[in-house]
């Protein structure tokens, strides 16, 4: 499918969503939640897909959102609108796809942009990349899950100074901070994001959804609630074809062979 704000490819079922507008540092308009939405949409149904990249074309992963098209109509922007209608499905469709997600940030990622990132299973960055809250210096709201996923990643406290201060993160200290799983020479980006999602294309994807499914439900369940949810969990993961596969390879001392079932 053709877009005009983004471009998707495929290999050995990996799909990569790259955020093209590489002239404006991939800002977010109208147009670019519209395409995410949709084709996450078909990512959701394509079983062939079992590990989604989220990158940016040029020198910025994502500038967040682009307020000159914000600040283009006829009065203010209406935010909570645009959360709802544009931002919100993005970051739901991602948090809750059942295949690993890789944001594979290769410069700056700020304000929404940040959190598209955050909203990813694994990130992995580029030595030059930058991350900024961006939302404090024009008065608004960390938002797109931001409030959600930050102080999951960091605690209470840094999130608040980072939220309020503002001070841009590099990619040393988001990888000390926990912010990003890896990091990499610019050069090298695209291999190591590479690396990593081969890998989990190959692994037992129904398990792996059903493992992001159960440490999600971990952010609101207590004790009782969560051991229950795992004793469900496991009873759909027991009876997959990959749990077989798995099983069986075990015993034949060979690597497992999944297709994701």
């Amino acid at each position: 499918m053709e877009y005009e704000t983004i471009s998707v490819s495929d290999e050995r079922n990996v799909r990569t969503i790259t955020l093209d507008r590489p002239d404006d540092l991939n800002a977010i308009d109208e147009r670019v939640t519209a395409e995410l939405q949709k084709e996450l949409q078909g990512v959701a149904r394509d079983r062939a897909v079992r590990c989604l990249v989220l990158t940016g074309a040029g020198r910025a992963f994502c500038a967040g959102q682009d307020l000159k098209s914000a600040s283009a109509g006829d009065g203010p922007m209406d935010f909570t609108a645009a959360l709802r209608r544009r931002y919100n499905p993005v970051v739901t469709a991602l948090r809750e796809m059942e295949i690993p997600t890789i944001a594979s940030v290769n410069g700056v990622a700020a304000g929404a942009g940040w959190s598209l990132a955050l909203a990813c299973d694994l990130r992995i960055a580029s030595t030059k990349a930058k991350f900024v809250v961006a939302f404090g210096s024009i008065g608004l709201v960390p938002d797109s899950g931001m409030t959600l996923t930050l102080p999951r990643l960091v605690g209470h406290a840094k999130a608040l100074e980072i939220a309020w201060l503002g001070d841009p993160i590099s990619a040393e200290s988001a990888l000390e901070l926990g912010l990003v799983n890896r990091v990499a020479e610019p050069d090298q980006l695209a291999a190591a994001t590479r690396e990593w999602a081969e890998r989990l294309a190959k692994g037992p994807t129904k398990g792996m959804g059903l493992t992001k499914r159960a440490i999600n439900a971990s952010l609101t369940n207590d004790l009782a609630a969560q051991l229950e949810y795992e004793a469900h969990m496991q009873g759909i993961a027991g009876r997959t074809k990959d749990y077989n596969e798995g099983v069986r390879a075990f015993i034949e001392k060979r690597p497992a062979e999944f297709t994701g079932e």
